[in-house]
């Protein structure tokens, strides 16, 4: 109830078009020489966040676009998977927390860290890592499939 009209249009406007705009501009060349596409889903199109319906129903039509088109086109040598981190440890995190929480900024952050059976968030450079293993030739065998790098979060919570 909390989720706005212009809310929905932004997030479908970043989190579906924004994907749908990179693959659709990437695939034609790609279907020449083959490649791999890395879509950045969430966690939350596989459990659903609290109060964050719209954000997860987003996450999830990634998830969906990423098994068509690795589907479409494989036969084009075209991998695609995608990622589902949990909470990440960005600037903007801090950002969040300094603004909606100041004075408590440690203990939020820790609340949040907690939020993820391994007791912290992911640091971008292992969501990095991630992707930069689908990439590789090592990986070529993975295709039309999500990764959650989450810290036990969709499999051990609850």
């Amino acid at each position: 109830e909390n989720t706005t009209t212009s809310d929905l249009d932004r997030l479908y406007e970043v989190n579906i078009k924004g994907i749908f705009n990179c693959m659709k501009a990437s695939i034609s060349s790609m279907k020449k020489n083959g490649g791999v596409i890395i879509n950045m889903a969430s966690i939350a199109s596989s459990v659903g966040i609290n109060d964050r319906f719209a954000y997860s129903m987003t996450k999830g039509a990634v998830l969906t676009m990423t098994y068509s088109v690795a589907k479409d086109y494989i036969g084009y040598g075209i991998r695609c998977n995608s990622i589902s981190p949990g909470r990440v440890h960005t600037p903007f995190v801090d950002g969040f927390i300094s603004k909606n929480y100041p004075g408590k900024e440690k203990e939020m952050f820790e609340k949040l860290s907690k939020t993820q059976p391994i007791g912290r968030m992911v640091k971008p450079e292992e969501v990095a890592n991630l992707a930069l293993y689908l990439c590789s030739d090592e990986a070529s065998f993975i295709t039309g499939t999500d990764f959650p790098i989450d810290g036990g979060f969709i499999k051990l919570n609850g």
